[in-house]
């Protein structure tokens, strides 16, 4: 995951264009289940319309021949979807173009244009101050055609039509944890899903695209056999640093997605939980009225909660490969629970007989019972098939790796039976 993001990491991506072609180009080579959908500039898709793709070139701002903001040095000096200019400009017309971050003075922030003609650059807050009066040359080459709005999809089929559904955004520039934490993070969930389960119990969703417009169009064109089929879904997003676990729950709060991701997460000390009114990102999209998916999104910390967000200070520095590996056990958790049968239910009347399967101590003495012997037998008072892992987990106030340790183990003793959701 590590090195899928540092080669993904120079890219200008934005929500139409040769950057985000790129970028999904490079995961469709890593995962062949993911296929291309496109839409069209001027279709309506819902209550939006697909904007013009647009492409940049360079861009630069110079004084005296010098540049000052060089596009090519770092691609979040541009506002996204900039209109094209060749121009000389006085200083105080050139500082109505201007953006910059005044709680992070040395980052340059990330500013976009989508749908409303306009041009600007961004550089830091230390930057601007130092800009003297005089004539400045301004510098976009940049254009706007009839293309395409792009994203990629996958459908890993199950035994059962029943879906679980993963999605993460691929619109923003050179932003490591905002950006390419959650899409590498996808596909390893997509890699893992298709190694360890070819022959999966459910069927599995997976959506790249670009963040608000994507999700809208996407869902515009497969909403229907969505709506019908999705009984568990994730948002990724943010999911590359160490710092917290967040959850942000669906709209209504109580969906399978919103326990299973509690149960993955709720151990930890630095755990998250927000509701929705927290919401930020394409859950939006996915909860709304009338398309009411279970999805919840999962973050490390929240977008918004972290000070180099949406900014240059989000960098290489802030994910890590520890970071990235927490996250895919929360989710991998998760996987493995529904997959092997996510209700268990015992098997034998009253309690089983744990000693005969060395299961349990020879000699028991009170007090003398350790961890693993109280939630083996925990788990086995709970398993009703009416309980989910995920509930027990919560119950148990254990973790759900080692519920599922033990599940198998009860299993493979033939003391507990799988039960699907």
């Amino acid at each position: 995951m590590i090195n899928w993001l540092k080669y993904l990491f120079p890219i200008n991506r934005s929500i139409t264009g040769k950057g985000i072609r790129k970028t999904l180009s490079f995961f469709e080579k890593i995962n062949p289940e993911l296929k291309r959908v496109r839409f069209k500039s001027g279709k309506k898709v819902f209550d939006w319309t697909i904007p013009k793709e647009w492409n940049i070139k360079d861009a630069y701002i110079s004084k005296d021949k010098k540049k000052i903001v060089d596009f090519k040095k770092n691609n979040l000096h541009i506002v996204g979807y900039s209109t094209p200019i060749n121009k000389t400009i006085d200083f105080k017309d050139l500082l109505k173009h201007l953006h910059t971050e005044k709680k992070r003075p040395n980052a340059i922030p990330y500013v976009t244009s989508y749908y409303e003609k306009n041009w600007g650059f961004c550089l830091s807050e230390n930057l601007k101050k130092n800009l003297k009066p005089g004539k400045y040359k301004v510098y976009i080459d940049s254009n706007f055609s009839k293309g395409h709005l792009e994203c990629s999809h996958a459908l890993l089929k199950g035994q059962l039509k029943k879906e679980v559904f993963f999605s993460s955004y691929v619109c923003h520039p050179s932003m490591a944890n905002n950006e390419l934490s959650g899409p590498v993070l996808l596909n390893k969930i997509l890699l893992y899903v298709k190694s360890n389960y070819p022959k999966s119990k459910y069927s599995y969703r997976f959506y790249l695209g670009p963040e608000t417009i994507g999700s809208i169009s996407y869902l515009s064109k497969f909403h229907k056999i969505m709506k019908k089929n999705i009984f568990c879904g994730f948002n990724l997003s943010c999911v590359g640093d160490e710092k917290n676990y967040t959850l942000i729950k669906s709209r209504n709060g109580n969906t399978l997605s919103d326990k299973a991701l509690y149960s993955s997460i709720f151990h930890n000390k630095n755990k998250k939980i927000y509701d929705f009114l927290k919401r930020g990102s394409d859950e939006r999209q996915y909860c709304s009225p009338g398309i009411d998916l279970p999805v919840a999104t999962f973050c490390k910390t929240r977008f918004g909660d972290y000070p180099e967000y949406h900014t240059s200070d989000d960098n290489l520095n802030v994910v890590s490969e520890k970071g990235l590996v927490e996250s895919f056990n929360v989710i991998k958790d998760i996987i493995d629970a529904l997959e092997m049968g996510a209700k268990p239910i015992t098997k034998i009347y009253c309690e089983p007989n744990l000693g005969k399967r060395d299961l349990y101590p020879k000699i028991s003495m009170a007090g003398k019972h350790n961890n693993n012997i109280k939630l083996r037998r925990d788990l086995i008072a709970f398993s009703d098939g009416q309980n989910d892992l995920f509930d027990i987990t919560i119950k148990l106030k254990s973790r759900l790796n080692l519920i599922i340790e033990e599940y198998k183990l009860l299993q493979k003793n033939k003391i507990l039976k799988k039960k699907y959701i």
